[in-house]
């Protein structure tokens, strides 16, 4: 059976346990009816024009879990941010571990999205915010909130510095031998507020894995947020990752990606501006070997005036992997005064890398600054023979080249045990010790 045709049969299943009286539930049927219709994405649709997931299909995915598996703290503790304390909202195979979680509604909620979606006293928050900003044509998107039924709920009152960082984990034990998890976040934060939030996704063993993840984030006028994803995951995970963010007057949101692992990895983030003098930060680092795939597809919408945008995405690509970049900017007629800004520049080691770029601007405003910008090169070999003449050993000199190639979106996590970690990532991504820390 396709893996389309199980997943059709597995949601009447899925309808017969949840609700049906759920104010959910036609929210539901619409988006099966739309994926049903539409079905997986291909090469042939524009925004899929350089990704083919015809490979990671043919695994016999389960929808839902068969068995149920614990992990230890101590399996895993590499993986969280263990030098500083945080809030921690873990799943396991999709299902909540609040062994290893640390939840909280003091003063803020830090919890399910189960409980946002069944409990009387969410249920304002999620009218008025629940899947209002994520495209309700997009064919997984769609697929998400037809079976979405957990995930991490973070709502941030009026006025509110929280004091830690949000981390959202989300592991694979890989005890189903293949295994299709769906998460679903819904962040919202107040106006006035300031959070910082890390994502990561992690297979345990590597039994391959397709997640589809949605996040909606919506910044309230003058809220402030810091968004950091890590993907560094095994060679048979494959994660597609859907992200709206919505912003109002005067907010600045900040999304940080780190894509070092993984088979196949689409990034599909998307801004949407809804007042005046909104900050957007856009900018990701991905090293990638082997025949990995990762594909960054970025959208902000520029709907009002005096509005900023800002994306910087660095790339090393080595042996046969694959690497992309679909940027657009899109400024509306109302939006003037915008001041957008794109770059994008790779780095191909090796005959056989290959990137695929494609920045694109849509202005329909006169009095405008927007610009962008794509670059695609090899190694200086003018700087590398200098550093070598100085006695530094080529390994280390590429690596050092490579590293300060990347280093001003380093320079810009705002997190400093975070950036202590992605500099360790980075530098055993490139196979040396960079000798210092930051």
């Amino acid at each position: 059976m396709e893996l389309k045709e199980k997943i059709l049969s597995s949601f009447l299943a899925f309808e017969g346990q949840v609700d049906v009286n759920s104010s959910l539930h036609e929210l539901r049927v619409d988006a099966m009816k739309c994926f049903e219709t539409k079905g997986f994405p291909t090469k042939k649709e524009e925004a899929w024009k350089y990704t083919s997931l015809n490979s990671v299909l043919k695994n016999d995915f389960s929808v839902f879990p068969k068995h149920e598996n614990a992990i230890e703290f101590s399996d895993v503790k590499k993986y969280f941010l263990h030098e500083i304390d945080t809030y921690k909202v873990v799943f396991i195979d999709g299902v909540f571990s609040s062994f290893l979680s640390a939840t909280t509604h003091d003063g803020l909620d830090v919890c399910l999205m189960s409980s946002a979606l069944t409990k009387p006293k969410y249920k304002m928050v999620i009218d008025a915010y629940y899947h209002q900003i994520a495209n309700k044509a997009e064919s997984l998107t769609a697929l998400n909130t037809a079976f979405a039924t957990e995930g991490a709920f973070i709502h941030i009152p009026k006025s509110k510095v929280v004091d830690k960082p949000i981390e959202i984990m989300y592991f694979t034990t890989g005890v189903e031998s293949a295994l299709l998890v769906q998460p679903r976040n819904l962040i919202v934060v107040g106006e006035n507020s300031h959070v910082q939030i890390i994502e990561r996704h992690q297979c345990i063993e590597g039994n391959p894995v397709l997640t589809n993840s949605v996040t909606e984030v919506f910044a309230q006028k003058r809220a402030i947020v810091d968004y950091y994803k890590i993907q560094n995951d095994v060679l048979t995970a494959n994660l597609v990752d859907n992200t709206y963010i919505s912003q109002k007057q005067e907010s600045h949101v900040s999304v940080h990606t780190f894509s070092f692992g993984g088979n196949l990895t689409r990034n599909n983030l998307n801004f949407y501006h809804f007042g005046e003098r909104i900050d957007s930060t856009l900018k990701g680092i991905t090293i990638i070997g082997h025949k990995q795939h990762v594909d960054h597809f970025t959208l902000v919408n520029h709907a009002t005036p005096n509005c900023e945008s800002h994306q910087n995405y660095k790339t090393i690509i080595a042996d046969s992997a694959t690497g992309v970049f679909n940027g657009k900017i899109y400024v509306e007629k109302e939006a003037q005064k915008t001041d957008a800004f794109q770059q994008n520049n790779n780095i191909l080691i090796g005959d056989k890398a290959t990137i695929n770029a494609k920045p694109q601007l849509e202005i329909f405003a006169d009095d405008v600054k927007c610009s962008h910008g794509c670059t695609i090169g090899q190694l200086d070999e003018t700087a590398l023979f200098y550093m070598q003449q100085r006695g530094i050993p080529q390994k280390e000199a590429k690596a050092l080249l490579m590293y300060a190639f990347s280093n001003d979106v380093i320079e810009s996590i705002k997190i400093p045990e975070l950036k202590q970690r992605i500099t360790k990532i980075i530098a055993t991504k490139l196979g040396v010790s960079l000798g210092f820390d930051l």
